[in-house]
């Protein structure tokens, strides 16, 4: 029998558990990338106005990034006080790791405004908050998200290895086939199916950016 048929053999008997799988990878990699855009638009925000904010936090996020993941699957139950097994310290650790790149990218795109244009703004009555949302955040939106890009990418690559700790998601379809052997279809479908939801998560963060920052693609021809 061919891997294409033992691949097919395999989703006929386990395509409900592949189904369940694919919705609880999403939902572990999407959930943190969503919280740490929310709270990197502020904490971004404090490291361009506040010099002084800037150098130890963008340190601690750095730091944070170089902690393998493993290891903070591995520790967060006990800082938290949940069971070694509950999903929650996948979210808690994947929004730690995407607030780690999200909140460098909002500085980076915040600190590329021209002067002159939130001046300009400012006589012309913005407020400050008004300005934020009006000029300040859209005009920082594509380097933002070009890091939202990358934040989503790498959640749906580390969301496997919550698989080693006994958390669902794509991960166990790797690990169920190294338990039998290394039976090819489950890696394989795992495999394909990681990459096919990288590709198209980051597709469809493409399509939002230029949905919301028409005025970049007028720029760029």
């Amino acid at each position: 029998m061919t891997l294409w048929h033992q691949v097919l053999d395999y989703l006929s008997v386990n395509g409900e558990d592949v189904r369940s799988a694919v919705l609880q990878h999403l939902y572990l990699a999407l959930v943190p990338v969503v919280v740490a855009f929310v709270l990197s638009l502020p904490l971004g925000w404090a490291v361009v106005s506040y010099g002084w904010v800037r150098h130890p936090l963008l340190t601690l996020t750095s730091v944070v990034y170089t902690i393998p993941s493993l290891a903070l699957l591995l520790l967060l139950p006990g800082l938290l006080g949940t069971s070694i097994l509950d999903p929650f310290n996948v979210l808690v650790a994947l929004t730690v790791y995407s607030l780690a790149l999200l909140v460098r990218s909002t500085a980076d795109g915040l600190a590329a405004i021209d002067a002159s244009v939130v001046q300009a703004a400012t006589a012309m009555g913005y407020r400050p908050l008004r300005r934020w949302f009006a000029v300040d955040l859209p005009l920082s939106l594509p380097v933002v998200l070009a890091g939202l890009r990358v934040a989503v990418v790498s959640n749906v690559s580390m969301v496997s290895i919550a698989a080693l700790v006994g958390i669902g998601g794509l991960g166990q379809l790797f690990t169920r086939g190294f338990q039998l052997g290394f039976y090819m279809p489950p890696i394989l479908i795992g495999l394909v199916l990681s990459v096919a939801i990288a590709l198209v998560l980051d597709a469809l963060v493409v399509i939002a950016q230029r949905f919301v920052t028409p005025w970049a693609r007028v720029a760029a021809r």
